[in-house]
């Protein structure tokens, strides 16, 4: 195909970080906004530039000019678009995390399973240029065999009222930022080491929320190695993504929103710094070009050329299941306060 037609399903924050990320992506044109909100929809396709809008997810759905879809959708319409996605026999690609749970994922992979499209999982923390420089270091033996992986993946809280009702979300803050960070483990220690057994703590700190608002988890790998995963709600100063990859010859270490290569005082309101910052004045460390720092433009691109060319993501539904089943692991180790296995 000369261009891939894509079909942008939402028109809230995540996509439009994907539009932030497929701007700097050739060979592709989105020619449709679906949102549950006519409104949103036009809103969305005002600012970007795109010809159509929809209200209908079943009609977009049924369209036979449409080459790949992007769910950038909430958690609790995941599981019911991805299915129909997949008995439309479409291409499509699903924001993280997949599903509330292990079983709305089962479900999703198994709707896929049985589809001609491709599916792609967005999950960008295994796309960011950073991450994906430090993993090649480990594959090429810098750091020799890895023994432990530290995620941090935190802010002040998200931004739109769904996360915070854990019936719509999955859950809370472990749900909504754990799946970067065990997403991270999986990707240093080697997808084709499994992980076997979580032991996590969750609790609801600060926020009058029913959602546990921080969490702290390790995941054991059947190799003996260690995933370390922090996450909270109630973490000021604006994103914070970090990650320690400790091996037996040497440890490597990112940190994309708080090391970055700009600093200044400033004493008026500078302007947007960072996703979920606090404070836009005083000492701030603005991010450039977030889109592709996070990950987002590296994930657009190979889901694009997968969608050109056929070929399966390297991030897929499979992968979608395995965090989320991961996540349901964590969250009955937080209620029983012991190891819990992880069956896939």
């Amino acid at each position: 195909m000369d261009s891939v037609r894509i079909a942008m399903l939402g028109g809230g924050f995540v996509a439009n970080f994907y539009m932030q990320g497929l701007q700097d992506v050739g060979g592709h044109e989105v020619v449709v906004v679906a949102s549950q909100r006519e409104d949103t929809a036009q809103s969305f396709a005002q600012r970007w530039n795109i010809a159509e809008t929809s209200d209908d997810f079943e009609r977009t759905i049924a369209r036979d000019d449409i080459d790949l879809y992007l769910i950038a959708l909430p958690n609790f319409l995941h599981r019911d678009i991805a299915v129909a996605l997949a008995r439309a026999g479409r291409n499509q690609v699903c924001t993280k995390p997949l599903a509330r749970n292990g079983v709305e994922a089962r479900e999703i992979l198994d709707a896929v399973s049985d589809s001609a499209g491709i599916h792609g999982y967005a999950e960008t923390e295994v796309f960011s240029p950073a991450v994906v420089r430090a993993e090649a270091m480990v594959r090429a033996g810098s750091i020799g065999d890895v023994l432990w992986v530290r995620s941090r993946e935190s802010h002040s809280g998200p931004h739109s009222p769904w996360f915070w009702d854990p019936a719509q979300a999955g859950g809370g803050a472990l749900v909504d930022m754990g799946c970067h960070c065990f997403e991270a483990a999986r990707y240093f220690h080697g997808k084709d080491v499994r992980p076997v057994e979580v032991m996590c703590w969750a609790d609801t700190l600060h926020h009058q929320t029913k959602a546990e608002d921080n969490a702290l988890a390790i995941l054991r790998f059947e190799n003996g190695g260690i995933g370390h995963a922090e996450v909270s709600w109630t973490s000021r100063g604006g994103l914070d993504l970090r990650n320690e990859v400790h091996g037996t010859e040497g440890a490597i270490f990112t940190d994309v929103t708080r090391s970055t290569p700009i600093e200044a005082f400033t004493s008026t309101p500078s302007g947007y710094v960072v996703e979920k910052a606090d404070a836009e004045q005083g000492w701030v460390k603005p991010v450039p070009e977030e889109a592709f720092v996070y990950g987002y433009q590296a994930e657009m691109r190979h889901f694009v050329e997968c969608a050109r060319t056929g070929a399966m993501p390297r991030e897929n539904y499979h992968d979608g299941y395995v965090i989320n089943t991961i996540i349901d692991a964590a969250y009955r180790s937080s209620e029983n306060k012991t190891w819990e296995p992880i069956t896939l």
